[in-house]
């Protein structure tokens, strides 16, 4: 019987120490601007973190063609950022460069202006 309860407390004191990460709803609005590339067929962002991926682009939409683009996306997260990269016609910007560092807002919205291929 004391070996039961030696197991029980062992596994209640093991479970009280463990530590669940809070996650956040964050909103977060994208717009980048594009210089010096003509015939611009996609622009993307990639990441870290739901909805990004390093493997597929976050689709961008054109606000004004082949100069700004805007996207919008809505997560679960428990991180305070996330690091992503731009795609244009499916081509890397910042090469042998780290990732750009998308810092969330406090707030739900984090609003992000960058220009392509320039680091901030």
């Amino acid at each position: 019987m004391k070996k039961y309860q030696l197991i029980l407390i062992t596994l209640l004191m093991l479970s009280a120490g463990s530590c669940v990460q809070k996650a956040y709803k964050k909103t977060v609005v994208i717009t980048l601007t594009v210089q010096n590339i003509k015939e611009i067929k996609t622009v993307g962002i990639r990441g870290n973190g739901k909805p990004l991926s390093w493997d597929a682009d976050f689709e961008m939409k054109p606000v004004v063609k082949d100069c700004l683009y805007t996207a919008t996306a809505t997560t679960l997260t428990g991180y305070k950022f996330a690091e992503i990269k731009f795609t244009v016609n499916g081509d890397f910007e910042l090469k042998e460069q780290p990732n750009r560092r998308l810092v969330f807002s406090d707030k739900d919205t984090t609003y992000y202006n960058a220009v392509f291929n320039l680091a901030q």
